[in-house]
């Protein structure tokens, strides 16, 4: 076993456990802070994918930008709505939920009989791609022309974008406070 394999059964581990916690966790900082785990852990399956752009989307993106709406509204929920669904008690499987895990269990039913059932070698329009010269070869120029666009010609919106998360994360501490505290 080589030493990718290794890495990827490491990321595959911790991003399927990660997001098992989150899905089963009463505790929702604990739900938060996993989710973040389980979002770079597939930020790393990306990365041993060799998709680096889409690594990094997803860093930028999803770390960067929804979880950080995340704890917005976390941080502005009051403690009585918090408190509420931390009481909430009930079972795993129950009869509001039976809709949601039949169709877990159907989802999962076709994505194991696809994983198992596709030969990717020889789908057609992978073979058409390759006898065509229809590929893309993975290189280091895609990247850096990404990082160069972002810091030369789109450099304005890019700062731009990042005020505003910073006006709204000082807005949303500023709201968060406690009214007696000057």
């Amino acid at each position: 076993m080589s030493l990718v394999q290794v890495l990827f059964y490491v990321m595959a581990f911790v991003t399927l456990g990660s997001a098992l916690v989150v899905a089963a966790s009463k505790n929702l900082v604990r739900s938060i802070f996993m989710f973040f785990v389980t979002l770079f852990g597939l930020a790393g399956l990306y990365v041993l994918a060799v998709a680096d752009f889409v690594a990094v989307t997803q860093i930028v993106i999803y770390v960067g930008g929804i979880l950080v709406l995340i704890l917005f509204a976390f941080m502005l929920s009051g403690k009585e709505s918090l408190a509420a669904v931390e009481q909430h008690q009930n079972r795993f499987i129950s009869l509001n939920t039976l809709a949601a895990f039949v169709l877990a269990a159907l989802f999962l039913v076709v994505m194991v009989n696809v994983v198992f059932k596709a030969d990717i070698a020889n789908l057609a329009w992978v073979k058409t791609a390759k006898d065509t010269g229809n590929i893309i070869p993975v290189n280091q120029s895609g990247i850096n022309n990404i990082g160069i666009n972002l810091m030369t010609r789109y450099l304005l919106p890019f700062e731009a974008i990042s005020i505003l998360l910073m006006i709204a994360l000082v807005g949303s501490a500023h709201l968060s406070r406690k009214e007696g505290n000057p």
